[in-house]
């Protein structure tokens, strides 16, 4: 049995997205998909004494051209110190903050991103090490790549080895679940309900926003608050 998902990155993605990552064997960046603009790629929501927020990473882009997450180039450096400062302001109160930002700060200070691709992985990395989470990450680039939304995705199945793919829910309109039977590959979709609350600043509890705020308030039990099954 090997379980495979396929997403494409998110910027310092909400904890639905580790808890998929983490009920799976292997888990592919699916990066040379398009770049989608006003979209979880390049942002993602924090809490606030005012409400909720974004974090918008600013990147290039180019017109109409198909420009995929892999080609996305990061305009400029100065949103780093901008986001760091940012994040302590309305963290620096939270229990577990200055022991998750002692690793967490020389992602944002030290190191010079270009591509947009590359930043929400060593993120990503970076997340899934803290919530013990060992599965698998590779890029889509490291296969072949096949004609068609489903049968991409199933050829990178294939390729994997796999014998289950889980999809995210958002997929259950498109995928052609036919074809991944006909494959023997078992097709299943992630349940992002029923997560439970967790100790929170700032007023009215609130799911959808970056893993970040849940390590943050809660520290080594963040993983106490991922189901870890599809």
């Amino acid at each position: 049995m090997k379980r495979v998902a396929i997403l494409q990155s998110n910027y310092i993605p909400w904890k639905g997205y580790f808890d998929l990552i983490g009920s799976v064997d292997e888990f592919i960046l699916y990066d040379d998909m398009q770049y989608t603009r006003r979209d979880w790629r390049n942002r993602n929501r924090i809490k606030t004494p005012r409400g909720l927020e974004w974090l918008t990473v600013p990147v290039k882009v180019k017109g109409r051209y198909h420009q995929t997450i892999r080609e996305t180039e990061l305009d400029g450096a100065q949103w780093a110190l901008d986001h760091w400062r940012t994040l302590s302001s309305n963290y620096g109160r939270a229990p577990y903050f200055s022991e998750m930002s002692r690793e967490l700060e020389p992602l944002y200070l030290d190191r010079q991103y270009t591509h947009l691709s590359q930043l929400n992985r060593d993120l990503i990395e970076w997340v899934c090490s803290k919530l013990a989470i060992r599965t698998s990450i590779k890029d889509s680039s490291a296969y072949d790549l096949a004609e068609g939304k489903t049968e991409r995705l199933l050829e990178i199945c294939r390729q994997a080895g796999a014998t289950e793919y889980i999809s995210g829910p958002a997929a259950i309109d498109y995928l052609e679940t036919s074809l991944f039977n006909a494959a023997g590959i078992e097709v299943r979709f992630f349940d992002y309900t029923g997560y439970p609350s967790y100790p929170q600043l700032w007023g009215t509890f609130e799911h959808g926003v970056t893993i970040l705020d849940l390590l943050f308030n809660c520290g080594t039990k963040a993983a106490d608050y991922l189901r870890r099954d599809a």
